[in-house]
């Protein structure tokens, strides 16, 4: 991935700070949409998750568009972005006009992600994947339970800086 901090530069600090400090390690993808997104950054620790609940950064103005590739934050209100986020699997254009503003594009390895187990559908209250609320109060626990198959970022890490 390829943060561009000059797209969202809020959006591209706070998730900068998460990588650095090791919060996306074993973070599973409990959110994949074929056509759509693959969402991830809940948590596997119940504390830490807890601790990130209300801590929510501004939204930034959307300057370039939800194209396959891109990386924004997840919210569910204007005002709400923590630590969730998502690349789009296609051109999301409606989450331009909704708000969700990209930061950064996936540069190597897009295959990966077109991969990743999209078996259990959506979340809640649409479909029976796995409940962010859920992940929230008993981490990967739940997931590991409820949803085997999900895949799971291993490390994230900054590897270089401008």
């Amino acid at each position: 991935m390829q943060v561009n901090r000059d797209w969202a530069p809020i959006g591209a600090d706070r998730f900068y700070n998460l990588v650095r400090n090791g919060f996306y390690d074993g973070n599973r993808m409990y959110r994949v949409r074929p056509y759509f997104i693959a969402q991830w950054g809940v948590h596997g620790d119940p504390e830490v998750s807890e601790a990130w609940a209300r801590m929510c950064i501004p939204d930034d103005p959307v300057r370039e568009n939800n194209a396959r590739r891109r990386i924004s934050f997840a919210f569910g209100q204007p005002g709400t972005r923590t630590t969730q986020v998502f690349i789009n699997l296609a051109l999301n254009n409606s989450l331009d006009r909704a708000g969700f503003a990209p930061f950064g594009e996936v540069i190597q390895g897009m295959a990966v992600v077109d991969s990743l187990y999209s078996g259990y559908g959506e979340m809640p209250p649409g479909g029976d994947g796995p409940d962010p609320r859920s992940i929230i109060r008993e981490g990967n626990i739940y997931l590991d339970r409820e949803f085997p198959l999900l895949d799971s970022i291993l490390t994230a890490r900054v590897v270089a800086e401008r």
